[in-house]
């Protein structure tokens, strides 16, 4: 089961985010939270909050983060 990223267009975070999984070959799949309202509230029920990134692996969470917490993050799943 792929990794779903909750983004937001234009969010420079995103940007890196979507660049790192990108470089590290990692397929995911994507959701766009303000032009997704149901989107929108899976990540809030998953996260209890609305910043983006977020991502979903398998039930494990990693909100409103950036490349250096996504890093560890992937280790942690023998991702990256």
């Amino acid at each position: 089961m792929k990794p779903v990223l909750y983004v937001k267009n234009g969010c420079p975070w995103c940007i890196e985010a979507e660049a790192h999984l990108k470089q590290e070959g990692i397929e995911y799949d994507r959701k766009e939270v303000r032009s997704d309202p149901v989107a929108m509230q899976e990540m809030v029920k998953l996260s209890g909050q609305t910043l983006t990134p977020t991502m979903n692996w398998g039930g494990e969470v990693l909100a409103d983060f950036g490349v250096d917490e996504l890093i560890p993050f992937l280790v942690s799943r023998n991702a990256g």
